[in-house]
C-alpha cells in the first residue's frame, strides 16, 4: 500500500474546482514538502465533516476544544488528483487524544486489489474542528435547495 502520512499535517483542508453543480471536491493534506490531493463526492465530505463532529463532541466535548482559526484559503496549486476516494476511515486515538483521518482508494484490507493508495492525517482536536467547520462550509456553497422537492436548482431550473 502507498500510504502517505501526515502526523500532524501543516495543512489538511476540502476544497473545490469549478462551478456549483459542476465541483470537483478535494481533500488536501500537506507537510513536510509534500501535497496530496484527493477527488471525493461531495457526501463524502459532508459526512466526515458531521463524523468529525460527532466524535470530538463524544471524546473531548464541544466546548473543550483549543480554538484554531479556520483555514479558508483556495486549495494549494497546482491541484493535480492523486487518486480518487472510495473509503474513508475516521478513529479517535485515546493515548495521544487526536483524531486520525484515513482516505484510501479502495479498501485496504482487499488483497486482491492490489495496494492502495491513500493518506492518513492525525489531527489535533482544534485542527479536527477546524477542518470540520471548512468542510461544512465548502458544501453548504452549493446550489440552493428548490423549496418545493429539496432538490437542486440550477441557473436553468431542474
Amino acid at each position: 500500500m502507498s500510504l502517505v502520512e501526515f502526523d500532524p499535517p501543516d495543512r489538511f483542508v476540502v476544497g473545490t474546482v469549478g462551478m456549483p453543480g459542476q465541483r470537483t471536491f478535494f481533500v488536501q493534506a500537506a507537510g513536510g514538502g509534500r501535497l496530496v490531493s484527493a477527488a471525493l463526492e461531495k457526501l463524502q465530505v459532508q459526512a466526515l465533516a458531521e463524523r468529525v463532529g460527532d466524535l470530538l463532541d463524544e471524546m473531548v466535548g464541544p466546548a473543550v476544544v483549543d480554538a484554531v482559526d479556520v483555514d479558508n484559503d483556495p486549495l494549494t496549486t497546482p491541484i493535480e488528483e492523486d487518486f480518487r476516494v472510495s473509503a474513508i476511515a475516521l478513529s479517535w486515538d485515546a493515548q495521544r487524544k487526536v483524531v486520525v483521518v484515513e482516505a484510501y482508494d479502495r479498501d485496504p484490507e482487499d488483497p486482491e486489489e492490489g495496494p492502495a493508495r491513500g493518506l492518513r492525517a492525525v489531527l489535533a482536536p482544534g485542527a479536527a474542528r477546524a477542518f470540520g467547520t471548512r468542510a461544512l462550509a465548502v458544501v453548504a456553497q452549493g446550489r440552493p435547495a428548490c423549496p418545493f422537492c429539496s432538490g437542486p436548482i440550477d441557473p436553468v431550473g431542474h
